[in-house]
């Protein structure tokens, strides 16, 4: 009686054990789920435990294991983000109005400074580029605003770089898109230009006339000294003309040509000296 009897106590003892292990087996699965996480390539995992920061850094990429009541963890994308600044209306140096947008490329280095350091790293990035943007080009004036566009997108790469790094953010690019001016400004401008050409083409205009007249000086005191070469340069251009176009041309002879003939004509219209016979008186 007394083998039976501790016999029925043992198995009254193996009773719970036995649930325990099922319930245990049943809720393994479920547990072994909502520990193990997985983060991709291009991402990371901030975990913290009871509300303070693990050691260690981020995890990731793959697999990691955190306690389910315990542990909370933030994925940070660690690939490059791209956003436009909106357009910003911007007074530059010289008091012009100018509407100024630009392109921003960061990404994030660090997860864990990106994490405690700072609320929203993406969105404070965005607030920091419109202020940079503002300061940067209200010290410039509208001239260099158009002209130097890339001097002024590393400017601001390096500002945006420097006041980021403890957020853990890189900016690697900073682009001025667009430079928008009043539609007054333009045509005033366009007028500016316009005029710059014209006396440009006055000027060129006017020194094309003084070499030409200077070449034609030259080559009238070339032709001076020879009067038959100013001839031949007389028919050489009744020659082109005759080339290019049908037409009926005077000719007028040189006087030259005709000297001779004048010369012929005086002398055989002198009248001939006939002698009268004498008559002798009877």
């Amino acid at each position: 009686m007394a083998d039976k009897g501790e016999t029925s106590q043992q198995q009254r003892e193996l009773r719970p054990r036995n649930d325990e292990l099922g319930y245990n087996s049943a809720t393994f699965p479920v547990s072994i789920f909502m520990c193990i996480k997985v983060v991709q390539e291009y991402e990371r995992a901030v975990i913290f435990r009871l509300g303070r920061l693990m050691s260690g850094g981020a995890k990731g990429p793959g697999l990691f294991f955190i306690l389910p009541c315990t542990d909370t963890y933030i994925k940070v994308d660690l690939r490059t983000v791209s956003f436009d600044v909106p357009p910003q209306e911007i007074l530059s140096k010289d008091s012009v109005t100018v509407a100024v947008d630009a392109v921003v490329y960061f990404r994030i280095f660090d997860p864990t400074m990106s994490v405690t350091n700072v609320a929203d790293a993406n969105r404070s990035t965005k607030l920091l580029a419109q202020t940079t943007l503002r300061n940067v080009l209200g010290t410039k004036n509208m001239t260099d605003i158009l002209v130097d566009r890339e001097q002024i997108s590393h400017y601001m790469q390096t500002s945006l770089d420097t006041a980021t790094d403890v957020w853990g953010v890189k900016v690697e690019r900073v682009e001025v898109k667009d430079v928008r001016l009043p539609i007054q400004l333009q045509r005033a401008m366009a007028a500016e230009a316009e005029a710059t050409r014209d006396a440009r083409a006055k000027v060129i205009a006017a020194e094309g006339e003084q070499n030409a007249s200077r070449a034609f000086k030259e080559a009238a005191d070339v032709i001076s000294s020879s009067p038959a070469a100013l001839q031949l340069r007389y028919m050489q251009t009744l020659s082109q003309i005759a080339s290019e176009k049908n037409s009926t041309i005077v000719f007028p002879l040189p006087i030259e040509f005709m000297k001779g003939f004048m010369n012929l004509s005086q002398g055989s219209s002198e009248p001939a000296m006939v002698k009268a016979p004498s008559v002798s008186k009877l």
